[in-house]
């Protein structure tokens, strides 16, 4: 049951992924003319009121992990997606692995700039004090969060387990008798 329900949440955060890359990241490698001015004063709206300068103006190290997540995330989600609204999709297991992995290491070195860079006032101001940096914070770890989730339930979890040639062979012997 709990397997099923952690399966709803992995559907969740994939399917959501696919608007938020396409809408709103991606906002900060493309050029200005592909989107909507709604779009983009969604993003000028978020970076102000919750200080993320970093949405409308990353830095180049930024920059490249967006690029993984055009290239390499962005087409994963919807295969995602189907997995775990499906269920019980074993094939998953690797690709699962290979992407929570990744992630992790990108959002850790994001945490760590959003709590220890003295961000300028301008042109964008970028988090001030404890309570801000928390705040922003509290907005990317969903997505720190999930992941460590997903690894961990690919690793532990029976139910994503691989079968071994041996144990497969065992049961069909029994299967026979």
């Amino acid at each position: 049951m709990y397997i099923r329900v952690l399966e709803i949440i992995f559907f969740f955060y994939f399917a959501s992924h696919i608007p938020i890359t396409i809408f709103i990241d991606l906002q900060a490698l493309l050029p200005g003319y592909v989107y909507p001015q709604v779009l983009k004063d969604l993003v000028e709206w978020y970076a102000k009121e919750f200080k993320d300068p970093m949405v409308v103006n990353p830095p180049v190290w930024l920059r490249s992990f967006i690029w993984c997540e055009a290239l390499l995330q962005l087409p994963f989600f919807p295969i995602a997606a189907f997995a775990f609204l499906k269920g019980g999709c074993k094939w998953i297991r690797i690709p699962a692995i290979l992407y929570s992995t990744h992630v992790v290491t990108t959002l850790l070195p994001i945490l760590a700039h959003i709590l220890f860079f003295p961000f300028p006032m301008k042109p964008h101001p970028g988090p001030q004090t404890s309570q801000q940096r928390w705040l922003l914070v509290s907005i990317y770890a969903p997505y720190l969060v999930v992941p460590v989730l997903l690894l961990l339930t690919m690793l532990l979890s029976p139910a994503y387990s691989p079968s071994s040639k041996s144990a497969n062979v065992g049961k069909a012997r029994k299967k026979r008798n």
